[in-house]
């Protein structure tokens, strides 16, 4: 598979059409490797510069099956580096996407995240939207001690086709990683604020924003309290151009 090292993470080249092709044929196969799902990681330059600083992270990160450039920070950065990735592979596209191909090709999905009002809405609009799609489960992202066991003990006894979590980047690769041997899903990967927008209760950006690659700006712009965690941005591009010169 055609890859870019940037910073020590191994992004994938491919499109978001083929990076979908792929998925789908891991939710239409027949058997679940070891139990384990396919970790999907979607990474932006946040969750490149928390690696640089978070063993942790770092290792869940390179030991995942896929990591996509999820925002044109990482595109760029490519580019700096004299290579080029087509585009931006985002969590919430991809989920999209294949809730759209479930009406051809079914799967079961099992929505861990968000708060309980949210959580239950977006369920509801999937079930109604998307034929095909076969709800296994779902429960909201406000749990601690026992529940978290009982949870992943659900998930494991319903063996979704896909888990999706929404726990925040990268509270929710940690809680996949953590758990992926007990999980009997064939694909899971963190989400985002996706299921706040599929629930209505975040916009995203317009298109027009998105073409022009300044959705993080609109989101901005939508909730200033974010700026403190934009600020990983300019550190990224200083990063990414003094280690080029070097």
């Amino acid at each position: 598979m055609d890859s870019v090292n940037i910073l020590g993470v191994t992004f994938s080249k491919m499109t978001l059409s083929d990076t979908v092709k792929l998925i789908q044929a891991k939710l239409a196969a027949d058997t679940r490797a070891e139990t384990k799902p396919f970790h999907l990681i979607t990474a932006n330059p946040e969750i490149v510069m928390a690696a640089k600083g978070q063993p942790e992270l770092r290792r869940i990160v390179d030991e995942a099956d896929l990591v996509t450039p999820d925002g044109i920070g990482v595109v760029l950065a490519a580019k700096w580096q004299g290579t080029r990735i087509p585009e931006r592979v985002t969590g919430y596209d991809m989920l999209i996407r294949l809730l759209e191909g479930a009406a051809a090709n079914g799967f079961s999905l099992y929505v861990l995240g968000a708060d309980e009002e949210t959580n239950a809405k977006a369920v509801g609009i999937i079930k109604a939207k998307y034929p095909g799609v076969e709800i296994a489960g779902r429960h909201n992202g406000f749990f601690k001690g026992d529940q978290e066991n009982e949870i992943v003990a659900d998930i494991g006894r319903k063996r979704p086709d896909l888990l999706i979590v929404a726990l925040g980047a990268p509270n929710a690769e940690k809680w996949i990683y953590k758990h992926k041997s007990r999980l009997n899903a064939k694909v899971a990967f963190g989400v985002g604020g996706s299921l706040d927008v599929i629930a209505g209760k975040v916009k995203r950006a317009p298109v027009i924003w998105q073409k022009l690659n300044v959705e993080w700006l609109y989101r901005l712009l939508k909730q200033p309290s974010r700026w403190r965690r934009q600020l990983v941005l300019p550190k990224f591009a200083l990063t990414i151009l003094t280690t080029r010169r070097r």
